[in-house]
């Protein structure tokens, strides 16, 4: 019993001296909280490198793949992707200009994605061999 007293008021006394010295309380947050950030940096996964030079061509293909196709309105069927020194080329045939143009922004927004070569086209239109 005495040690939860002894807590509450130690608890209590926090409480009231944060609240009396706000800015003192907000210095140790800031440089509590960038110590805290500097040991992440030696956690493994955190701090990591850029995805373009973390990720080789095919995984970066898989990933935006993974990212771009969640949505059912940009078919997968009709369409394939392959990345060339984080370049990602599009080919296919995609229902209207509206999903063509959706697709290239969705794959420009992808992390690690340097540039889109897109090579769909419309059904009424044969495909390109290279972009314009």
């Amino acid at each position: 019993m005495f040690k939860k007293l002894l807590f509450v008021a130690g608890a209590a006394g926090a409480i009231a001296w944060l609240s009396k010295n706000q800015e003192t309380a907000k210095g140790y947050v800031d440089r509590y909280a960038g110590q805290a950030k500097g040991m992440a940096g030696s956690v493994p996964g955190v701090g990591r490198e850029p995805a373009e030079q973390r990720l080789n061509d095919p995984a970066l293909a898989a990933k935006v793949e993974s990212e771009v196709f969640r949505d059912d309105r940009i078919p997968k069927g009709t369409l394939s992707l392959n990345a060339e020194d984080g370049v990602v080329h599009l080919r296919g045939e995609v229902a209207d200009r509206e999903t063509m143009d959706e697709l290239v922004e969705r794959v420009r927004k992808v992390d690690g994605v340097k540039g889109v070569e897109n090579l769909t086209h419309l059904p009424s239109e044969a495909a390109p061999t290279q972009s314009a």
